[in-house]
């Protein structure tokens, strides 16, 4: 079988950031883990990304995917992050799969943010057949912003994930244009300017809110959101709950309060709920 994965590099970071990765994702993810950078094929295009792995490879792990948020530069995993963020999840005792998306990172490609790209997601899943240590029957999946709407996106194309997370996840691309100037020129890097009709058909077309029917009912989800989130608003999670709870979808919605976009005040509280979702469905 061809490799999709075409380019594999350990991350190797000097005391002074690992200490800091220990102080701010906890020892385990410096002294239990793996992370990786790698390339690989999606759509016969170079994508940039990331693997993280418990050290003990003696044993298999159910997989999870992690959906990064913005575009370009804004919200790009450099390396220090990735081995905090995924050397966290790794510490779990998970293997992680994360793509920084096709155009972004030096890989080939344009982002289309929530067009061809979601393939970007779905064509990490694959990769796991390549690590002899994954136990590729259990898959999760979480985004964070932008990531979340990678996530409600990638649940309508499939019903592999057995759990999904999505924090301050983006679910009506058309009011937060609106409601947001960061959002907006964000979206308008992609989508082109923001009074066209072309404008709004990507937006409703890449909005969960205005499809939620379409999402696996097989997948139960957690939303988290904290109140004074200044780039999605909260009103995003609340009314898709709404919506899930009118279609009997399984799921969990749980608010901050005066949490931010980033919610750095809630850090200890929001990975005890993620922790605690996968453990339970994974």
């Amino acid at each position: 079988m061809l490799s999709k994965i075409i380019e594999r590099r350990f991350i190797e970071l000097n005391p002074a950031q690992q200490k800091m990765i220990k102080s701010g994702w906890g020892d385990d993810t410096i002294d239990k883990t793996t992370v990786e950078k790698i390339t690989y094929l999606s759509d016969g295009l170079k994508v940039k990304g990331y693997i993280a792995y418990p050290h003990d490879t003696s044993q298999k792990y159910p997989c999870v995917i992690w959906c990064r948020g913005g575009i370009g530069n804004a919200g790009s995993i450099d390396e220090f992050n990735a081995s905090g963020i995924f050397g966290q999840i790794a510490s779990w005792g998970y293997v992680v799969f994360a793509s920084q998306y096709r155009g972004n990172a030096g890989g080939e490609g344009k982002d289309e943010f929530g067009g061809s790209d979601v393939n970007d997601v779905l064509n990490l899943i694959p990769l796991a057949d390549e690590l002899e240590f994954t136990d590729t029957s259990k898959w999760g999946i979480e985004g964070w912003s932008r990531g979340g709407m990678m996530t409600y996106l990638s649940l309508t194309k499939t019903i592999l994930f057995k759990a999904a997370i999505v924090i301050g996840g983006i679910a009506n691309l058309h009011c937060n244009s609106q409601e947001s100037k960061f959002m907006k020129r964000l979206y308008e890097l992609t989508m082109g300017k923001a009074d066209t009709e072309n404008f709004r058909t990507k937006c409703e077309s890449r909005s969960i809110i205005t499809f939620p029917d379409k999402l696996t009912r097989k997948t139960p989800l957690l939303l988290l959101h904290g109140t004074a989130d200044d780039r999605v608003l909260v009103h995003d999670s609340i009314d898709l709950a709404e919506k899930l709870k009118e279609l009997n979808h399984p799921h969990e919605l749980v608010l901050f309060e005066n949490g931010d976009h980033f919610l750095k005040s809630h850090r200890k509280e929001v990975n005890k709920k993620r922790k605690e979702w996968f453990k339970k469905f994974l």
